[in-house]
């Protein structure tokens, strides 16, 4: 989407601001839960998967993942992360103007609410402790931009919430268990989608040096990130090798296509090494975990 001529506080505005091409990190965890609880649903008695709690997890990962992108857009512009000058990711919507401070702060206020409206009735599918869930999530969403993050913990508060909770807690809502191929799908998952952090860390490697925001990325250096990089999709497929233990050896062959893609999209990292070129990377990065979130899902249903 075009940021040219970009009216304060338009409808154009709010869609940059929400970052639409985040949301795949958002889905692939929920399509995943959702597969393994729809096949697993087979083997009990009785209609035990509901398709209303299947659109509610959905509705919540999409409604906190924008949530989170607007905190991080308010937050970072007020310490000064968002430079215009020096910053080298797309752009962000009050660094650019594009949105008010005050609008942005209301819009928080309400995508936080929105998202607690939508996933309280969660609590009718997977208990009082959904509300606990629920809570965690707000919590960190607001603990990742203004401390964690520049502490270098978020990578490891990717695996979570983008692996362990969202995966495992869809799941959990329709059959009201844990498995053991289920806790390694989600780590999976969420080493799958935190090549999205590293490749964004290690374009703004020397920028978030700068601004004191000790990333991963520049506590290991910028080779050791390259190889990790590659490493977090090797990692994965070979971790969805427990499909293949549990029978669902499509959820293990198919992902095979993902990590062709990951794997041109790290030589390409590894020549364009520095610069907003990267930003291509981040694309393809994204497009990467959907080709893996579908894979895996489609792989699970047709085993």
């Amino acid at each position: 989407m075009s940021s040219e001529n970009v009216k304060k506080n338009s409808l154009k505005a709010w869609l940059l601001a929400a970052r639409p091409k985040t949301l795949s990190g958002a889905a692939v965890p929920v399509m995943i839960g959702l597969a393994l609880s729809f096949v697993d649903s087979g083997k009990y008695q009785g209609d035990v998967f509901s398709w209303t709690a299947a659109v509610l997890c959905l509705l919540f990962a999409f409604i906190m993942q924008i949530d989170a992108n607007f905190i991080n857009d308010l937050f970072d512009y007020a310490k000064g992360t968002d430079d215009r000058a020096t910053r080298l990711g797309p752009e962000r919507a009050c660094a650019q103007g594009w949105v008010s401070i005050d609008a942005m702060k209301y819009a928080i206020a309400t995508t936080t609410c929105l998202a607690c409206v939508v996933g309280l009735p969660l609590v009718l599918f997977g208990g009082l402790e959904m509300i606990l869930i629920g809570m965690f999530c707000v919590a960190f969403c607001f603990l990742y931009t203004t401390h964690l993050s520049y502490m270098g913990l978020g990578d490891l508060l990717v695996l979570v919430f983008f692996g362990f909770v969202p995966v495992c807690f869809t799941y959990y809502v329709q059959l009201h268990t844990f498995t053991l191929e289920l806790i390694i799908a989600s780590l999976a998952c969420g080493i799958v989608i935190d090549a999205l952090l590293l490749v964004n860390n290690f374009r703004d490697r020397d920028t978030d040096k700068n601004a004191g925001k000790i990333t991963l990325v520049v506590r290991i250096g910028a080779e050791k990130s390259l190889q990790l990089y590659l490493m977090v999709g090797i990692l994965a497929v070979v971790m969805g090798g427990v499909f293949w233990a549990n029978g669902r050896l499509l959820a293990f062959v198919l992902p095979l296509i993902y990590l062709v893609l990951h794997v041109f999209t790290w030589l390409e990292m590894k020549r364009i090494w520095q610069g907003k070129e990267l930003n291509k990377c981040l694309g393809k990065t994204a497009r990467n975990i959907f080709v893996y979130g579908l894979m895996v899902a489609l792989g699970i249903l047709l085993s």
